[in-house]
């Protein structure tokens, strides 16, 4: 399952990556299966500390049938960034051109492991509450103890991602002139909504260096 990607989109920038991973963390899981492959949409946590390329840390109910498929062949976690849709009228000149699409993604393939350890689970728990609620004027904490906590540990299978490698591709209108570059980036900023800015944006940092 590869991603095409020309040239132009090809990725430099391992920042730009490691920025998919962090800013648009809720991912798209695949993984082998018969008689079809399985798909979760989740949050993953990226630990750059864990294995020579890297982890990828997430869980998902028990309930799930997906993670008993985890170990039958390698997985794709695919991260999806911002993306808009581009028209021909912002370009120089429009009757040469056609519509297309912007967009930045990263396809992780790599084994998945279940976590055996209760305590490598609850400190996944532990620092996704961190991260998702640390910001907030009244943080919500879990407070759960004794058999409760055991229940919900019990109800969700903690997994690892190994990585293998990573395909990514920005799609930022690089293979287009620098003038029909920043029309494009001054289109987007009036398109208002929060991708086309967030497409603008991704585009003046990631864009403008090649």
């Amino acid at each position: 399952m590869s991603v095409y990607t020309p040239r132009p989109f090809a990725v430099r920038d391992d920042a730009a990556v490691a920025r998919l991973f962090c800013d648009y963390a809720f991912a798209t899981l695949v993984t082998p299966g018969d008689p079809e492959p399985l798909v979760s949409h989740l949050p993953l946590e990226h630990r750059a500390d864990i294995g020579p390329k890297g982890s990828l840390l997430g869980h998902m109910a028990r309930a799930n049938p997906h993670w008993r498929a985890f170990g039958t062949g390698p997985s794709v976690a695919m991260f999806h960034g911002p993306h808009a849709y581009i028209s021909p009228s912002w370009y120089a000149e429009p009757a040469t051109a056609v519509p297309t699409w912007n967009y930045a993604v990263a396809h992780v393939h790599g084994r998945v492991e279940i976590m055996t350890d209760e305590g490598e689970k609850r400190l996944l728990l532990d620092a996704m509450i961190r991260r998702y609620e640390g910001d907030r004027p009244q943080p919500w904490r879990l407070q759960l103890e004794g058999s409760s906590l055991a229940a919900l540990l019990d109800a969700i299978v903690g997994f690892r991602l190994t990585i293998e490698r990573i395909d990514a591709k920005l799609k930022l209108s690089q293979n287009r002139s620098g003038e029909d570059r920043e029309r494009v980036i001054a289109a987007l900023r009036g398109e208002g909504y929060a991708d086309a800015d967030a497409s603008a944006e991704w585009m003046e940092r990631y864009a403008r260096e090649r």
